[in-house]
C-alpha cells in the first residue's frame, strides 16, 4: 500500500487519472523522449512554441526533444474503418512556455480519441475532462466553446486576416467595447457585428448561452447549435453538470482546434490547467482521414496550489545512543510506524525539526 502523504500532488493525479481513463477503454500510450526534428518543423503552426531543443543522432539524423505528444500519436497511428484509437498518456514535453523565455520540462497527462468521431465521443471526452479536474480539485470549472460557430461568423464579417486576429483577441478577453471599435474600423455590417457581440457576451449558464445563440439565426451554424443543445442535455445527466459552462471566449489555439473546444480551471492556479478539443484540421494536414478529439492536463501547474502545511515535520522524534538496545529500538519504531505515525531516529535533536513528541530510548534501563 502506497502512503499518499508521500506523493506529490502531480504524482497522485497521474495515478487517479490513469484509473479513470482505463474505465472508459483508453489504453496507455508510451513514446520516446525524442522524434525526428522534421516532424515538428512540418507542423510548427500547431505548436505552442517553435523553439525546439535539437541534437544529432549517431547516424547524423537531426532529432528533437518532444515539444508535443499529439503529433507523435497522429504520426504513429493509422486510419482503420470503424475503429477508434483511444489512448491516454503521461509524458514530459520540452518547450518554451508562452509566459517564459526559457526551456522548461513540462509534465502532461491526457488522452486522445481518433477515428470515426461522433457526438457521443465528444460528450465522453468533455465529461472525462471535467471528471479529471474533479480528481485534482473539488473547486473547478470546464468552459466549452464551438470554434466552427466562431469561424462562420468571422468569415461573414470580414475576410481580412488582421480583422480576424484582432476580433479573436477581443472575444478571448470578453472585450465588447474594442470589438465594436474593430467592427467599425473594418466596415463590418451591423447585422454581422451584432452576431459577434452575441458571441462575446455568451458565457456562463449553458441554457442561457444556447438561447443567445438562437438569436443569431444563421442556417450555417444551426447544426452546430443543435449539437451543443444535445451535448448540454447529456452533460446535465452527469454528476459534474453544474461545473461545465459554455463560453465563446474559450478560443484556444485556432490553428490547432476546430469544432468543440474546452479549457479547464481549478482554484489556486492562475491559468487553465487543461486544454482540449477537436483537431480534425491537424489530422488532415498530416495526411490522416480520421477525425480526432482529446485534451492535455499540465500537471506542472499544480505546483501553484498551496499544499496544506503540516504542523509537524514528523510525529515522533526517537532519541537513542550507543548503549540503546538496537533490537528493542527497531521493534519500537516498527510499532509506531505501523500505527500510522512518522518517526525519525536521531542521537540528538536536529535543529529546526518540528515534532509532536519525543520517545527517548536513552533513558531505558539496559
Amino acid at each position: 500500500m502506497i502512503d499518499e502523504n508521500l506523493l506529490k500532488r502531480e504524482e497522485k493525479a497521474i495515478i487517479t487519472l490513469r484509473s479513470l481513463y482505463r474505465k472508459y477503454g483508453y489504453m496507455p500510450y508510451k513514446m520516446n523522449k525524442f522524434e525526428e526534428y522534421e516532424l515538428y518543423m512540418r507542423n510548427k503552426e500547431f505548436l505552442v512554441s517553435d523553439r525546439i531543443i535539437t541534437f544529432n543522432d549517431t547516424n547524423g539524423r537531426l532529432l528533437a526533444l518532444k515539444p508535443d505528444v499529439t503529433l507523435s500519436i497522429i504520426k504513429n497511428g493509422e486510419d482503420i474503418k470503424g475503429y477508434k484509437q483511444k489512448v491516454y498518456y503521461n509524458e514530459n514535453v520540452y518547450r518554451v512556455p508562452e509566459s517564459s523565455r526559457h526551456y522548461k520540462e513540462i509534465m502532461q497527462a491526457g488522452l486522445e480519441c481518433i477515428g470515426d468521431i461522433d457526438l457521443y465521443d465528444i460528450y465522453e471526452t468533455v465529461t472525462l475532462a471535467a471528471r479529471s479536474l474533479s480528481l485534482i480539485s473539488d473547486n473547478f470549472v470546464l468552459e466549452v466553446s464551438h470554434l466552427d460557430i466562431l469561424y462562420v461568423v468571422l468569415e461573414e464579417a470580414c475576410d481580412n486576416e488582421d480583422f480576424r486576429s484582432e476580433a479573436i483577441k477581443c472575444i478571448s478577453e470578453k472585450n465588447l467595447h474594442d470589438l465594436k471599435r474593430i467592427c467599425n474600423k473594418y466596415d463590418v455590417n451591423k447585422s454581422t457585428g451584432e452576431k459577434l457581440e452575441i458571441l462575446v457576451t455568451s458565457y456562463g449558464n449553458r441554457d442561457k448561452v444556447i438561447e443567445n445563440l438562437k438569436k443569431i439565426n444563421d442556417e450555417k451554424i444551426n447544426d452546430f447549435v443543435r449539437d451543443l443543445i444535445c451535448l448540454s442535455k447529456m452533460i446535465d445527466c452527469t454528476e459534474i453538470g453544474d461545473r461545465v459552462f459554455f463560453d465563446f471566449s474559450a478560443v484556444n489555439n485556432m490553428n490547432y482546434y476546430n469544432g468543440v473546444t474546452f479549457s479547464g480551471f481549478i482554484d489556486g492556479v492562475s491559468k487553465s490547467v487543461l486544454s482540449g478539443g477537436q483537431y480534425d484540421k491537424m489530422m488532415k494536414k498530416m495526411g490522416r482521414k480520421s477525425k480526432a478529439i482529446g485534451f492535455a492536463i499540465y500537471l506542472d501547474m499544480l505546483e501553484q496550489i498551496r499544499e496544506k502545511k503540516r504542523h509537524y515535520d514528523i510525529d515522533v522524534l526517537l532519541l537513542y545512543d550507543n548503549d540503546t538496545d538496537i533490537c528493542r529500538m527497531a521493534e519500537k519504531i516498527s510499532e509506531l510506524t505501523e500505527s500510522g505515525l512518522t518517526v525519525s531516529a536521531q542521537k540528538t535533536i536536529p535543529a529546526g525539526m518540528r515534532f509532536d513528541r519525543i520517545t527517548d530510548m536513552r533513558k531505558e534501563i539496559k
